[in-house]
């Protein structure tokens, strides 16, 4: 399926197009995080995915820690987390040292994410609320957004697997994160390709119940653009995020870490952003961040 849209978009083969090339960022903030981050041991989304964004967030005091190693047991085909069957065991002080790094850089707002561990059997569920409680220990007033895995599996009985994820599910919401982020990643017709091990319908369902169980707890998810969808198959991702209540929402472009990884099909440009932004918006997103180079925690603070 072709996108249509009345913009000039431009093709992977061509060189990288100006509105994805950006610096940096201040060489300083980016050493002072780094530094901590390794002499503490720990591993941040930032860093292993490369974003473009870190320099900016770091200078605005916030960050995304990845929780539970460096080692993922699910395959997503555009992600550059290293992936194993046999991930390494879990630390049991990994939450002190996250809240140490917390404290030493002066954050002001945080995110929290981690690889999957279904080998786990609560699925890293404990993660996220143990880093969460060490943080605030050290400074209650540190915002914290959790950008968990679906907590899908472990049950061959539909019935029994939907109870495990809400019961993961509501560990972390009892802990009280600022917001609850799950990202969808794609449209509905690429999730197979794209996210393997994971599923449009258990993504949706962890929304839908973050909101049933926690009502007060603001959710969002985002899609990265650029990998084969349609402009209508957007807007229906957007709608099927609506329909479970879903109140934030990030749009980026899919940007290929190495040639091992999914291609990138096209660059979309930056007004096409603009019209999606405008058109969650009107289908009542409350906060909509729009570009080529958004990521899921792009201006998580607000």
């Amino acid at each position: 399926m072709k996108p249509t849209s009345r913009y000039s978009s431009i093709p992977p083969a061509e060189r990288l197009p100006e509105w994805l090339r950006r610096p940096i960022g201040n060489a300083s903030d980016l050493e002072a995080v780094q530094g901590v981050v390794k002499q503490q041991r720990l591993h941040t989304i930032c860093e292993e995915g490369r974003c473009p964004n870190r320099g900016e967030c770091y200078a605005a005091g916030t960050a995304t820690f990845l929780l539970g190693g460096p080692i993922c047991t699910r395959s997503c085909a555009f992600c550059q987390v290293d992936k194993g069957q046999a991930p390494l065991p879990l630390d049991p002080l990994e939450a002190e040292r996250v809240a140490e790094a917390v404290e030493t850089l002066k954050l002001r707002y945080v995110v929290l994410t981690a690889v999957a561990r279904d080998d786990q059997s609560d699925h890293g569920a404990s993660l996220f609320t143990q880093a969460m409680a060490a943080i605030w220990a050290r400074n209650p007033l540190v915002g914290i957004e959790v950008l968990t895995p679906d907590f899908w599996g472990g049950h061959r009985n539909e019935q029994a697997a939907i109870n495990a994820q809400r019961q993961r599910l509501q560990t972390v919401l009892d802990a009280k994160p600022a917001c609850f982020n799950h990202n969808l990643e794609t449209v509905e017709r690429l999730q197979g390709e794209v996210r393997r091990g994971a599923s449009w319908a258990h993504s949706l369902g962890l929304l839908a119940a973050s909101r049933e169980l926690s009502p007060t707890t603001p959710t969002k998810s985002g899609l990265m653009l650029g990998l084969g969808e349609s402009f209508e198959e957007v807007v229906a991702a957007m709608e099927a995020l609506r329909a479970v209540d879903c109140q934030r929402l990030t749009l980026g472009q899919y940007l290929r870490p190495s040639l091992a990884h999914i291609p990138v099909q096209r660059y979309w440009h930056p007004d096409e952003f603009d019209e999606l932004a405008q058109i969650a918006r009107e289908l009542g997103f409350a906060d909509v961040r729009s570009g080529p180079l958004v990521r899921s925690s792009y201006h998580a603070a607000g």
